[in-house]
Formats: structure tokens, sequence, C-alpha cells
């Protein structure tokens, strides 16, 4: 599974932080970081949620 973001979408409002903080951080320079690229599949079920709470639908998950 591989992670990707539409940074020219992504406003940086943190909801992926705060359902999966173990792959995505906002930080102090308001842009979001993505932690693991390339995160287990023990972790699907946050990533995928992530994504799917994103307000400007910026993350998708390949794979």
């Amino acid at each position: 599974m591989k992670v990707v973001v539409d940074y020219d979408s992504c406003a940086a409002t943190g909801v992926c932080a705060q359902v999966c903080p173990d792959v995505f951080e906002v930080r102090s320079d308001g842009y979001l970081y993505v932690l693991i690229e390339e995160p287990p599949e023990s972790m699907r079920k946050a990533v995928m949620e992530a994504a799917e709470s994103c307000p400007t639908e910026a993350i998708t998950v390949e794979g």
C-alpha cells in the first residue's frame, strides 16, 4: 500500500493526522507531511479512514 497526497488540493486541516498520527503529521509550518509513504498492511484501516476523512479528498491509497 502506498499513500499519495495531492499537495495542490491539501488544505492541511489535520483531520488525517488526528485519525492516523503514525502516518500523517501537520507541522508548525502549516504543511502536511507523510511520515510513512508505504505503511504496513496492519495500518490499512486507519490509513483508509484518514483518506476518507480528508475534506479536500487530497489523499489516495494505492495498492
